[in-house]
């Protein structure tokens, strides 16, 4: 049997997030309710269907309804807040591998241009963004970050280490948000990014230009080019159609929300 678009697992995880709806003095039609909403929402996100096309029959009402509720809870927070509280319980179930972590991007064409987009060297030179990744060893998604297309990777590295939010498992004891060690690939291969491995107590593992063999250099890594992979599972997001940046960040960091979900149902 097929798995609805909004389980009951997840809703009741982000139904405390959501912001009370703001008051109509004035009446008119009522809004639809945060659930339908919702839906529309996550029907986009994995079908990649324009807002105008959500089907009427849903009763998630029109497109631009739910468009608008996406921007108003990414700028509510909602969006980061639902990913920080999987990866709580994830890591009270102590289902966070910590010990290795992997780094590595994505280019993604960008159809309508600005903003946060950029020249892509390997596309032409078209317009597009670059998700910035960092998983655990299982690959569960740890901190996400969007640029422009032509930001060299390696100067990323910190932001998108310091994009992973603190941790904590309920009890006592200070969050975690930093991996024992992290692997990447030869294109972060420079002392400076070594130099922030160690300043936030992480041992580097970065291979080395013209000494380590290619053949080695995915052993560890693949698990984040997995979860790339797990990324553009959702329609919405190899392409990206948004123009507004906050909009598909906002879709980015759900799907990593639904990701680490899923990384819950498998070893939960």
């Amino acid at each position: 049997m097929a798995r609805p678009l909004l389980p009951d697992d997840l809703w009741t995880e982000i139904a405390p997030l959501l912001p009370p709806p703001r008051p109509r003095p004035k009446g008119g039609r009522p809004p639809i309710n945060n659930r339908a909403a919702l839906i529309g929402i996550l029907f986009v996100l994995r079908s990649g269907l324009p807002w105008e096309m959500l089907p009427a029959e849903m009763g998630c009402g029109c497109g631009m309804s739910c468009w608008r509720r996406l921007r108003d809870w990414q700028a509510a927070g909602v969006w980061a807040q639902l990913h920080q509280v999987l990866l709580k319980r994830l890591h009270a179930a102590g289902e966070i591998d910590w010990s290795r972590a992997s780094l590595d991007s994505a280019s993604v064409p960008a159809k309508k241009g600005p903003p946060v987009t950029g020249p892509n060297p390997t596309d032409r030179g078209k317009p597009g963004t670059k998700r910035h990744l960092v998983t655990d060893a299982r690959g569960t998604p740890l901190g996400v970050r969007l640029t422009e297309a032509n930001r060299h990777d390696s100067p990323q590295m910190a932001p998108t280490l310091d994009a992973v939010p603190p941790v904590s498992t309920g009890r006592r004891g200070r969050p975690r948000r930093r991996p024992d060690k992290l692997h990447a690939d030869k294109a972060y291969d420079a002392k400076a990014r070594r130099q922030e491995c160690r300043a936030r107590g992480i041992v580097p593992r970065i291979a080395r230009k013209g000494i380590e063999s290619s053949e080695k250099l995915g052993r560890r890594r693949w698990v984040v080019e997995r979860t790339h992979a797990w990324f553009n599972r959702f329609r919405r997001l190899p392409i990206r159609y948004e123009r507004r940046a906050d909009i598909y960040e906002a879709f980015t960091t759900l799907a990593a929300s639904l990701i680490t979900l899923n990384q819950i149902r498998r070893f939960c």
